[in-house]
């Protein structure tokens, strides 16, 4: 069974994240994850993003991942 935590290194190893939190049973998961690359993109292209990352573990290991992408700007923003 997947944890959060080997999900979290995975988007670390996959792609520059200034921060990865994954939260989830085993089954489903919720990830935050704040990074310069989604500078100028779309939501979709954000998480298409995150998806090439993770590779085929979406597929094989990951079966329900929910995301909230930011960039560092927008994440300091929310969180003022």
């Amino acid at each position: 069974m997947v944890q959060p935590d080997s999900i979290r290194q995975y988007i670390e190893q996959g792609m520059p994240c200034e921060l990865v939190q994954v939260m989830g049973d085993g089954q489903h998961f919720e990830a935050v994850i704040v990074s310069a690359e989604f500078a100028g993109k779309s939501r979709v292209q954000q998480h298409q993003i995150v998806y090439r990352a993770l590779g085929d573990r979406m597929r094989e290991e990951i079966h329900a991942l929910s995301m909230k992408t930011f960039t560092p700007e927008q994440w300091a923003e929310a969180n003022r």
